[in-house]
């Protein structure tokens, strides 16, 4: 990623952040090039604080980092896009975005409860049932996903609704986990179905 500091006068570039899931943009920072390798490095977003007039991680304080998922500059090389996953708040008024809009996602429940699965793979805690799959790696996961359909087919046989429902919902939880462990998203799959649709 070839960004021109240069054109800047004092070498810091617009560094723009958007929730990776949700798609909104939570704040507007500055980056010089040592911000920007950081950022790249430790995989938490990281800027040049021109009030501080040094490096600044968002969250080194609050504990509300931004999680770096991907890194892309504009057209023109002058300005930053960072797709991230934050942990709590971004703003320091404690409001979601520097604007002050809900971070919520426009597509549902399912896209944050994909977040949720993202941080729990990202950052692990002993706690954690979905980090303790991630940890037992890539066979464990998918055995657990092809039980969950079992038990699935079992209880379509039967007319207990809420049985059924309820193994509908580990399916559909442990299918993402397992989209997860492969490095893909909800919406890498609904792609395929759109483009299906479209024949």
């Amino acid at each position: 990623m070839e960004v021109n500091f240069s054109k800047s006068p004092d070498g810091l570039v617009p560094a723009i952040v958007q929730d990776a899931i949700t798609r909104k943009v939570l704040m507007l920072g500055y980056m010089n090039r040592e911000a920007l390798d950081k950022t790249l490095a430790d995989k938490k977003v990281t800027f040049f604080s021109r009030s501080k007039n040094r490096l600044w991680t968002k969250g080194e304080e609050s504990g509300n980092f931004l999680h770096l998922v991907s890194a892309a500059i504009d057209c023109d090389q002058d300005t930053i896009l960072l797709k991230a996953n934050p942990v709590g708040p971004v703003c320091h008024t404690g409001a979601d975005t520097c604007w002050n809009e809900v971070n919520e996602d426009d597509g549902g429940f399912l896209n944050r409860l994909e977040g949720v699965i993202r941080q729990r793979k990202d950052n692990p805690t002993e706690k954690s049932y979905t980090a303790s799959l991630f940890a037992k790696g890539i066979n464990k996961v998918a055995q657990k996903v092809g039980e969950e359909a079992v038990e699935l087919v079992i209880e379509a046989k039967d007319d207990n609704r809420d049985l059924f429902l309820g193994e509908a919902a580990d399916l559909l939880f442990h299918y993402l986990i397992l989209l997860q462990a492969k490095g893909f998203t909800l919406e890498d799959v609904t792609s395929i179905l759109k483009e299906r649709h479209k024949k």
